[in-house]
C-alpha cells in the first residue's frame, strides 16, 4: 500500500510509548486493525496524564471535560482532575486560559494547582451551591456554608501561576451591607473563598484572589504556610472581605503581596485554645507588602488562643483605614506578645497605630474612660512586649491609640524612630512601660500625646502644626 499514513505512525509511536505493543509487533497488524486502534489510542492518550519538564504528572482540567467558557459549570471535570491527582499520590492540576465556572471544589494532598495567565476559576453565582443542606442563605449560620475551595488534613499543597480565583462576591455583598447597617459590626454569614484546615506546607504564589463573598484566604490550624507575590482585591465597600487571615497557624510567611480589600488586609486570629500549645498563632512574618484600601495589618479581634512572635517589616500603607492594629475585647481576648513592626511607611491612613482592648466599643481615639476594672478571665485581652520602630506616617485623623483595660493594662510598648503627622494626637491609656525614643507626633490641634492612667517615658513637648 505504499507509505504508511502519518496518523497511523502517530498511533504506532503512542502505543510503543505507553507500552501497549512494541513497534515491531504493530507493523504486523493489518491496516483495518491499525486504523481501529486509533480509538483506543485516543482514549489512552487522554486518560494518562501529561508530564511536566521535571517529570511530574500534569492533569489538565480540559482533558477531563472542562470547557472554560464561563457559561457551563466545570465543577465535575475540575473535581475529577483533582481526585485523579490525589489518587496518583500527588501531581499538578492545570488550568489553561479560560473562565472556569464552578461550584465548591475540594483539594487533595500533594496537589499543585497551576492557573496559567488568562485562566480564571470563577465561583458559581448561585448562593444555594454553597450551602451544605440547601435552604435560605439569609437564614443560614456560618457553619452551614462550604468554602469555594477547601481542604483538610493535607500536606504539600500549592496554588501558583498568573491566573485568578474569583469569588463572584457581588451576589453576596448587598445583603451583607444591609445587615451591617442594621447592626453595627455584624457579619452576615457567607462562604469564604479558600479555607484549609489542619494542613502542612501550604503555598500560594503569584496568583490573584478577588471578590470573595467574605474572607479570601483562611488557613486554620495549619503549619508552614507561605503566601508570596499574591494580589488580593475586593471593593472598598464589600463587607468583611478580609485578605489573608491565618487562624491558629504556626510558621507563616507573607511576602511581596498587594492587598486592597473591604476589611482587614491581613488579620492574625486565634479564636480558640489549641490543645498542647501555649499559643495558637505564632512565628509569623509579614514583609515587603503593600496595603491599600482595607482595615490594616491586624491582630484579632479573636485572640483567645494567643498570638506571639509576629514580625512585620518593610511594608507600605496607602489610604488604609488603620495601619498597625491590635484589636480585642473582653470575652474574645487572650495573650498577644512579642510583636514587632519595623521600616513601615504609611500615607493617609487613619489612624497610624491602633492597639485597643475595646474593639467595637472604641473608634480611633475614643474609649470608655470611666470603665471600672473587672475580674480577670481566660478571655481577658493581655497585650505586651510590642516594638514599633522606623515608622513614618501621615494620618487623616488622629495619630492613634494605645489603650488597655483597667484590669489588664497594655505593657512594655516601645516606639523608636517614629514620626507621625496627624490631625490630633496619640492617645495612651491604661498602659505601663511605654517608652518613646526619638518619637515625633505633629498635630494640627491639641496635644501630640494624650495620656490617661499611663506610665510613659520620653514624652516630647507639645508641637502643633501652623
Amino acid at each position: 500500500m505504499g507509505n504508511t499514513p502519518a496518523p497511523l505512525e502517530v498511533v504506532d509511536n503512542r502505543f510503543a510509548q505507553i507500552g501497549v505493543f512494541s513497534r515491531d509487533k504493530l507493523m504486523h497488524f493489518t491496516l483495518p486493525m491499525r486504523w481501529a486502534s486509533i480509538f483506543t489510542c485516543v482514549f489512552l492518550f487522554f486518560a494518562i496524564p501529561l508530564q511536566a519538564a521535571d517529570g511530574s504528572k500534569v492533569f489538565d482540567v480540559r482533558q477531563f471535560g472542562a470547557k472554560g467558557d464561563g457559561k457551563n459549570l466545570d465543577t465535575a471535570a475540575i473535581q475529577k482532575a483533582l481526585d485523579a491527582c490525589g489518587r496518583a499520590g500527588g501531581a499538578t492540576v492545570k488550568f489553561s486560559p479560560g473562565i472556569y465556572l464552578s461550584q465548591p471544589i475540594t483539594i487533595r494532598t500533594k496537589t499543585t494547582m497551576v492557573l496559567e495567565a488568562g485562566a480564571t476559576l470563577l465561583a458559581s453565582p448561585v448562593q444555594s451551591d454553597f450551602l451544605k443542606g440547601g435552604g435560605d442563605w439569609l437564614k443560614a449560620k456560618s457553619a452551614d456554608f462550604v468554602a469555594f475551595i477547601s481542604g483538610k488534613d493535607l500536606t504539600d499543597v500549592t496554588f501558583t501561576g498568573q491566573g485568578t480565583i474569583d469569588g463572584n462576591g457581588a451576589v453576596w455583598w448587598e445583603e451583607a451591607e444591609k445587615a451591617r447597617q442594621k447592626v453595627s459590626g455584624y457579619t452576615l454569614p457567607r462562604p469564604n473563598l479558600i479555607v484549609f484546615n489542619h494542613c502542612k506546607n501550604l503555598r500560594l504564589a503569584g496568583i490573584k484572589l478577588i471578590n470573595s463573598p467574605k474572607f479570601h484566604f483562611v488557613p486554620t490550624e495549619c503549619e508552614d504556610v507561605t503566601v508570596e507575590d499574591v494580589t488580593v482585591i475586593a471593593p472598598v465597600g464589600a463587607a468583611n472581605t478580609d485578605g489573608i487571615d491565618p487562624s491558629n497557624c504556626r510558621n507563616v510567611t507573607i511576602t511581596r503581596c498587594t492587598i486592597d480589600t473591604g476589611d482587614d488586609n491581613i488579620a492574625i486570629k486565634s479564636g480558640k485554645k489549641v490543645a498542647d500549645r501555649e499559643f495558637g498563632c505564632e512565628n509569623i512574618t509579614v514583609t515587603d507588602c503593600v496595603f491599600l484600601h482595607g482595615h490594616g495589618m491586624s491582630i484579632g479581634s479573636e485572640t483567645v488562643g494567643g498570638v506571639r512572635n509576629l514580625a512585620v517589616t518593610n511594608c507600605r500603607f496607602d489610604g488604609t483605614e488603620n495601619g498597625l492594629r491590635i484589636k480585642s475585647r473582653r470575652g474574645k481576648g487572650g495573650t498577644v506578645q512579642d510583636v514587632s513592626y519595623s521600616d513601615i511607611t504609611m500615607t493617609n491612613v487613619h489612624p497610624a497605630i491602633s492597639i485597643a482592648c475595646y474593639y467595637q466599643d472604641s473608634s480611633q481615639a475614643k474609649y470608655p474612660k470611666d470603665d471600672p476594672a473587672q475580674p480577670m478571665a481566660d478571655t481577658t485581652p493581655v497585650i505586651r512586649n510590642i516594638h514599633i520602630s522606623n515608622v513614618t506616617a501621615t494620618s487623616t485623623k488622629d495619630a492613634g491609640l494605645i489603650v488597655g483595660l483597667p484590669e489588664s493594662v497594655v505593657s512594655n510598648v516601645v516606639l523608636e524612630n517614629v514620626r507621625i503627622d496627624a490631625e490630633t494626637g496619640l492617645t495612651i491609656a491604661n498602659a505601663k512601660g511605654v517608652k518613646l525614643k526619638n518619637v515625633e507626633v505633629s498635630v494640627k490641634k491639641g496635644p501630640p500625646f494624650i495620656t490617661d492612667k499611663a506610665q510613659v517615658e520620653g514624652l516630647a513637648p507639645a508641637k502643633e502644626k501652623q
